[in-house]
């Protein structure tokens, strides 16, 4: 009888699946608009516009503050800040866990951060949207930020830059959330009676309670190429309406076309336009 054929046991390295590696993972990134393989190094250095097509792929707020500010230097403005749990909220996972969650991914309270900086020289009232904290969404620390921003720039006659990258208001606030946006607005208004600027800068994905509040409030509003910008998303939109929309709704360039942003760039172009534009609103 033919026995069994005993296989030799392995000796070499584990080739268990959770241990494997693609070869040259974290080394090269395809574009996710013409398809080129890019190193993940140019592309940073690009700060993550393909040099092939001029793609924007999702930029870091730390990476905008090294694009925008003059040595990417903030001084910080109400970083004591932190959101609590009012409604104490659960939706399967509570929202004290998914702050501390968000907190830990990001290394900050919330998702904004505002501050004292300088543009080509120029001193300005600085803030910026981290839409890598539960998706930039404004509830009650982001919203008083917001406020906090406008109300120093008011006292400091500086000029406010804000950019906006948000899911809109955040739903575990319920009505505390959507209070912001009015809280936030009166704050504004206060600026715009003094004559000091506001360049709104919409980044993708700018909706919901921010596109609906101070987004669109801006004395410029810029926006990022290709960025979506509106209050509902497309899909919502369509599901709601049961019909299909227009080719490029509620991207930036479309907005262009219809009055509701005055100007569509590149984020390579974004600092120096902001500096020409604070130039004619300071004279």
């Amino acid at each position: 009888m033919m026995g069994t054929m005993a296989w030799p046991e392995k000796t070499g390295p584990s080739t268990d699946a959770s241990e494997k590696r693609t070869l040259g993972e974290g080394i090269f990134q395809l574009c996710a608009g013409c398809g080129a393989t890019l190193t993940a190094e140019q592309l940073e250095a690009n700060f993550r516009v393909c040099a092939q097509c001029g793609h924007h792929h999702r930029l870091t707020a730390d990476r905008w503050r090294a694009l925008l500010c003059d040595d990417g230097k903030l001084d910080r403005w109400a970083e004591e800040l932190a959101p609590t749990d009012p409604l104490e909220f659960s939706d399967g996972k509570s929202y004290t866990d998914r702050i501390a969650s968000a907190q830990k991914k990001t290394g900050t309270n919330d998702a904004i951060e505002i501050g004292r900086a300088k543009l080509h020289g120029r001193d300005i009232a600085y803030g910026a949207f981290i839409f890598s904290f539960m998706g930039g969404s404004m509830g009650s620390v982001v919203g008083e930020k917001v406020t906090i921003l406008f109300e120093r720039a008011l006292e400091e006659k500086l000029p406010v830059v804000l950019l906006q990258a948000s899911g809109g208001a955040r739903m575990q606030e319920g009505i505390l959330s959507l209070m912001q946006m009015a809280k936030s607005v009166a704050a504004l208004e206060r600026l715009r009676a003094a004559k000091i600027p506001y360049i709104s800068c919409l980044l993708h994905p700018t909706t919901g309670g921010v596109a609906a509040s101070f987004a669109f409030l801006g004395d410029v509003n810029l926006a990022e190429q290709k960025a979506l910008i509106g209050f509902a998303g497309p899909r919502v939109i369509e599901n709601t309406i049961r019909q299909r929309l227009p080719e490029g709704f509620q991207r930036a360039e479309f907005l262009l076309d219809h009055g509701m942003v005055d100007c569509v760039l590149s984020r390579l172009e974004m600092k120096d336009t902001i500096d020409r534009v604070l130039g004619h609103l300071q004279r």
